[in-house]
């Protein structure tokens, strides 16, 4: 039996969760979030929680019925508090500004990169070498702190560039700790 399938979403105070079919509608102090889920699965809400059901055992099916509970857990957590990203600039001259909605990267390139927030996506600056990416679809700011980290990713010999809040990156020795 799927652990994570079977396991009620509770519904915190202030969120709504409307289920037409397969398409399910959670409202909450944040906003609002839409999604449709796979055919085979049941969606029902009683008393405050929103249980997903399966129709059978099938490995496609417990795969769906964990899949769903996870994709209406985080729409749930994303309306009441939202999600949020950090990263962090690291390197000599790495910096970022705020201009506006969009940030500013300088990143040792030949030109500052702009980056503009998708839709529903807030960026911050603190200081000037870290960033908050925060929204409440879980996916989309996942996506935009990869857009991010993706113009100057974390170098594994130095350790400069852009990484997540909490990356460990695993510096490689050169080739003179070969001679050695």
């Amino acid at each position: 039996m799927s652990r994570v399938g079977s396991q009620p979403i509770e519904l915190p105070s202030g969120v709504d969760v409307t289920v037409r079919g397969q398409d399910v509608t959670v409202k909450g102090p944040r906003g609002t979030l839409n999604q449709s889920f796979h055919d085979e699965m049941s969606i029902a809400r009683s008393n405050g929680q929103v249980l997903v059901e399966r129709p059978s055992d099938s490995a496609q099916h417990k795969a769906l019925h964990g899949l769903t509970r996870s994709l209406l857990n985080n729409m749930v957590v994303g309306v009441s508090e939202g999600f949020e990203r950090i990263l962090d600039l690291v390197g000599v001259g790495y910096r970022v500004q705020q201009t506006g909605q969009a940030i500013t990267l300088t990143v040792m390139l030949s030109h500052a990169v702009e980056v503009q927030p998708l839709p529903g996506i807030t960026l911050e600056v603190e200081g000037n070498a870290r960033i908050h990416v925060r929204g409440m679809d879980k996916q989309a700011v996942g996506q935009q702190a990869a857009e991010i980290r993706k113009v100057r990713p974390p170098n594994v010999y130095t350790g400069k560039g852009i990484r997540y809040a909490n990356e460990i990156v695993h510096i490689k020795p050169g080739k003179s700790a070969r001679r050695a």
